[in-house]
């Protein structure tokens, strides 16, 4: 069950927007691709890349570390790898929540390798306390408590993605 709400719809969008303006001055005039991890961060790359003023592609992955429970099983899998050749973009891993930090620096060390021009992650929420590997997003637009937390393409047993906010989710009841 969700119980308070810790973001709302209007912190989200209003924390998106600057990004967006952040990243169309920093990215200006280069080729620039946005890969979402899926299936969490859907509706952030929506939103976000709409606030983007400068042409971007979008690439998607699908990553998987959470099997139907509330903490992270530790094993990272990636299921579906993005289509690009990314040598000639600036990439910019488009993340959900950072947990643990595992699922985001296996995704970089993999694409690093792949030598693009650039690459950064941006991730809705950081949750630093949960973290067990050496990894910090290049722009994170809420640092929230170690709380399980589920709305705005987070979800939990693939319910609660709809929610416009993210809100605290309870496994009592």
């Amino acid at each position: 069950m969700t119980e308070n709400i810790i973001i709302s719809k209007d912190e989200i969008q209003q924390k998106i927007k600057e990004t967006g303006m952040l990243i169309s001055k920093k990215y200006d005039g280069k080729p620039l691709l946005l890969v979402s991890i899926l299936k969490g961060a859907f509706i952030f790359l929506a939103d976000l890349c709409r606030e983007i003023t400068i042409p971007c592609e979008i690439g998607f992955m699908r990553v998987k570390s959470y099997y139907e429970g509330t903490s992270s099983s530790g094993d990272v899998k990636i299921l579906m790898d993005i289509d690009q050749d990314i040598r000639n973009y600036h990439v910019i891993i488009v993340e959900d929540i950072i947990d643990t930090g595992r699922t985001l620096y296996d995704v970089v060390e993999k694409l690093k390798k792949r030598d693009p021009l650039s690459l950064e992650v941006v991730t809705l929420l950081d949750k630093p306390e949960r973290r067990v590997t050496d990894f910090k997003a290049d722009m994170s637009l809420f640092t929230i408590p170690d709380l399980f937390v589920v709305g705005y393409g987070l979800d939990c047993g693939e319910k609660y993605r709809n929610l416009p906010y993210i809100a605290e989710y309870s496994e009592d009841q």
